[in-house]
């Protein structure tokens, strides 16, 4: 049995490489730091598991060495190491006696981060090891993800709470659309407890202290609702992967053995501002429960902070789905998608009944995949993970119905006016030529059919059209309309803001109309949009065109 960092196992590889009894044709410039045998493992099937356990414990610098006898590893892991931020400082090559069978072995030499050699004793020398490049492509397969977690039996509640009363948001309210940058300390403390090491109580005593400062902040800028700043979220959809039963969340850079093309995946992840090799995605190993919340216990806490109204943000059925469904592991426990997806609509219904059990004010469902779906091109990168790395995608039309049945599975039977639906064409970099273009006619129609009242939209970019192209949405649905935009704040004025806001009335009228930024401020963590006090300068601003506007 091979042992993990959290006290799981996994049986060991069915081959296990003995001591090498050749000589080998290079040797290692560098002695490693520590080492492990990972036997004919290859990337997809537990070797990155292993990597993980060994690298983790080592300071920056330090060196591991991974030996190996599957070829495909000299083509994943030089991948693995460019997107983590590690570094692969040599191979080694050499052969073994395989039960009276001679077999290539290679042995590579890793840097736990950004490698350099001073106060070492050997300085580096060209062996003519063999790298990624120069090898011939190997055949891709589809392994089995390696599951380092329990399957259980998933928690189903007999009955659902009914939303208690709260006070009506008003017109031209301004709202926070959810995401807030996070402190650095908050950072690292993300970071520490998804790699294990910060206690679950330690956690949310820093993420209290955090969520205070977001809280505050939000209360002096003078806005109408306010949000948590999802500060217990490493990004905006994948968190609820460590929430869920028989789900567990993976680093994205780990998929690289699963994408039918490697390369061009890697390409996608390295041409964004996103670090990938911080982000987590969801893997599902067996039938979804939730036995604990996805965000009750957030919208409790900022609601003994303040008296204001609320809103919770949720990654909505359509993107879970997407992101969730991995043939290579989602199998195991679903036939298909569309069993996947019945199960995410139910603790989507859950969770959404107990935050307006809990009083929040509006509970918003983020889609932003919407656009990848009319407006993203597959290979020319308009498929990026934030919409699901290895996720199914059909033709457009057939998506779009497939996405508009969860929304209303979702939606079903609870008040609109507490429901909202988000999207926009992506918010992971300030940079707008990044994010997919395209005006909201094509989706228009989706919306309306939705049993939800609040539409919030990102408005303000030139990518996202003009306002006629949401002209279709029902009378009793309110348009959340972005007004300013938070990848360009130094171009904002008080003037330009107040003037999109009063074409804004001007198109919905007034009772319609709601006030907020295109995008939240930190979609993912580790890559915010604005820093905090840029973010409060803007809610601040809105905060003004609203009084202007109601004077």
């Amino acid at each position: 049995m091979s042992s993990f960092p959290d006290g799981t196992s996994q049986d060991a590889p069915a081959t296990v490489a003995p001591d090498a009894v050749g000589p080998d044709t290079s040797a290692h410039p560098y002695a490693p730091d520590a080492s492990f045998d990972g036997g004919d493992l290859d990337c997809g099937n537990g070797l990155l598991l292993l990597i993980r356990k060994h690298i983790d414990p080592l300071e920056t610098g330090r060196l591991l060495e991974i030996a190996s006898v599957d070829s495909t590893v000299q083509v994943d892991l030089p991948a693995w190491c460019r997107l983590t931020g590690n570094e692969l400082v040599h191979v080694a090559t050499g052969e073994i006696d395989d039960r009276g069978r001679r077999r290539p072995q290679w042995r590579f030499l890793v840097s736990k981060g950004a490698f350099t050699a001073s106060g070492s004793s050997t300085g580096p020398q060209d062996q003519g090891g063999p790298t990624a490049s120069g090898h011939q492509k190997k055949t891709r397969k589809k392994p089995e993800m390696a599951i380092v977690q329990e399957v259980v039996v998933p928690f189903i509640p007999d009955t659902l709470p009914e939303p208690a009363p709260v006070a009506a948001i008003e017109p031209l309210s301004v709202l926070n659309m959810g995401s807030w940058p996070r402190p650095g300390w908050m950072l690292r403390a993300l970071h520490e407890h998804l790699e294990g090491r910060l206690s679950e109580e330690d956690f949310q005593a820093t993420a209290d202290d955090a969520v205070q400062l977001a809280v505050a902040a939000q209360l002096r800028s003078g806005i109408d609702v306010i949000s948590d700043g999802e500060m217990r979220r490493d990004n905006y959809a994948s968190f609820v992967g460590g929430l869920l039963d028989n789900c567990q969340l993976i680093p994205i850079t780990d998929l690289l053995p699963y994408v039918d093309d490697p390369a061009q995946f890697e390409r996608e992840l390295r041409s964004l501002d996103v670090p990938a090799g911080e982000v987590r995605h969801p893997a599902v190993f067996g039938p979804l429960g939730r036995s604990r919340p996805l965000a009750v216990h957030e919208a409790a806490y900022v609601r003994t902070l303040t008296d204001r109204a609320v809103k919770v943000d949720l990654p909505g059925p359509y993107l879970l789905t997407r992101t969730m469904w991995m043939e290579c592991i989602s199998d195991r426990a679903y036939a298909n998608r569309e069993d996947l997806a019945r199960d995410i609509v139910r603790v989507l219904r859950e969770e959404i009944h107990e935050l307006l059990a809990a009083g929040v004010a509006i509970v918003e469902l983020d889609e932003p995949v919407l656009t990848e779906v009319v407006y993203g091109h597959v290979g020319e990168g308009g498929r990026t993970f934030m919409c699901g790395a290895l996720g199914e995608r059909g033709a457009t039309a057939d998506e779009l119905a497939f996405a508009q049945g969860l929304l209303q599975e979702v939606t079903a039977g609870l008040p609109p006016e507490r429901l909202a639906v988000h999207v926009c064409r992506g918010n992971w970099t300030p940079d707008e030529s990044k994010a997919l273009a395209g005006d909201y006619r094509p989706l228009t129609p989706l919306l309306a059919s939705l049993n939800v009242g609040n539409v919030l939209l990102e408005l303000c970019t030139p990518r996202a059209g003009e306002l006629d192209a949401v002209a279709g949405l029902r009378d009793d649905q309110r348009v959340g309309v972005g007004v300013f935009n938070q990848k360009r704040p130094g171009d904002e004025t008080f003037d330009a803001v107040l003037a999109r806001a009063r074409r804004a009335i001007d198109t919905f009228g007034r009772e319609r109309v709601l006030l907020n930024t295109d995008c939240g401020f930190a979609t993912f963590a580790d890559n915010p949009i604005l820093a905090g006090g840029q973010a409060e300068e803007a809610l601040t601003m809105l905060a003004r065109v609203r009084d202007r506007l109601r004077a």
